[in-house]
């Protein structure tokens, strides 16, 4: 149980590792492309590479099975980028990702109502969410005055419940029993059919003389197999194993890897308020994840 659980531990590390890199490709890539074209084209990407590596079909499932899988697409795939790029039109991006953060914290709520058998959550949860939040803050808000809008931010908020939701349904999904990769993929098969109708509203072009450019080729590749195929099989392995909360927790070093690739990656300076932010965000990870591991100690 120890190894499954350091298993799920690393494949949750290495999303992050992953996910917390992707500004800097979706950044190379807004200059010619808009969001709903790197959002769809890479997971697009992401099923076909999911389709070659197994392409044998989900079968046996049921109907209540394939609402819940249609939901995770819905939710998970569709929703949150629609509502996190939405989110950034209307309000800082400082704002967004401190919004964001906030999905463990929701993750954990709904965790107690719909998943019965999920951790019970102690005060460690909650003074670990207060802490990693204020690294958080100390990071995204590093040099620059804080901003509200009301519907870039309050559509932020929506975009960290739709994930917590996402959260919960993959773990009701890892119960069913099936590959974790054939159930991935047909939660992107769900959330490409939910984001179609998007696709007339936001401006969709596909100009496949774009991708001649090696560095954009490279870049949505990244995107595609790394931050989308691997990255979500990994995610819902993680959450297999180590359940939805535990896992969450992990979105709080997003931020982190952010400013740790800036400054290796864009030479950006790593200042004392970014510094700081790094070590508060990582203490409050630490305390979230010590009351589980003391959960399992017998009395």
């Amino acid at each position: 149980m120890e190894n499954k659980s350091m298993i799920g531990h690393i494949a949750a590390l290495i999303t992050i590792v992953i996910w917390g890199t992707t500004f800097i490709s979706t950044k190379i890539l807004l200059v010619d492309f808009q969001p709903v074209e790197i959002l769809f084209i890479r997971f697009i990407m992401g099923f076909l590479a999911l389709f070659l590596v197994c392409p044998r079909r989900l079968r046996g499932t049921n109907l209540k099975q394939e609402f819940t899988l249609a939901g995770a697409g819905l939710c998970g795939i569709c929703l949150y980028y629609l509502l996190e790029n939405i989110a950034l039109t209307y309000t800082l991006a400082q704002n967004v990702g401190v919004i964001i953060s906030v999905a463990p914290f929701f993750t954990a709520i709904l965790s107690r109502v719909f998943i019965r058998h999920e951790e019970k959550l102690r005060v460690n949860f909650f003074i670990g969410f207060v802490v990693a939040m204020a690294g958080i803050c100390l990071i995204s808000f590093n040099g620059a005055e804080m901003a509200l809008n009301p519907i870039g931010d309050l559509m932020a908020v929506l975009a960290a419940f739709v994930w917590a939701v996402y959260s919960i349904l993959t773990k009701k999904i890892a119960e069913f029993g099936y590959s974790t990769i054939l159930t991935t993929r047909r939660i992107f098969f769900y959330g490409l059919l939910f984001m179609l109708p998007t696709l007339f509203f936001f401006d969709f072009r596909f100009v496949p003389e774009r991708f001649s450019h090696p560095v954009y080729l490279m870049n949505m590749i990244y995107l595609g197999l790394g931050a989308s195929a691997l990255c979500f099989v990994t995610w819902n392995f993680a959450v297999k194993m180590l359940g939805a909360v535990k896992t969450s927790v992990y979105i709080y070093m997003v931020p982190v890897i952010t400013v740790i690739t800036s400054a290796l990656i864009l030479g950006e300076r790593i200042t004392w308020l970014s510094g700081g932010g790094t070590l508060l965000t990582l203490v409050g990870l630490f305390i979230s994840e010590k009351k589980f591991r003391e959960k399992r100690i017998p009395a």
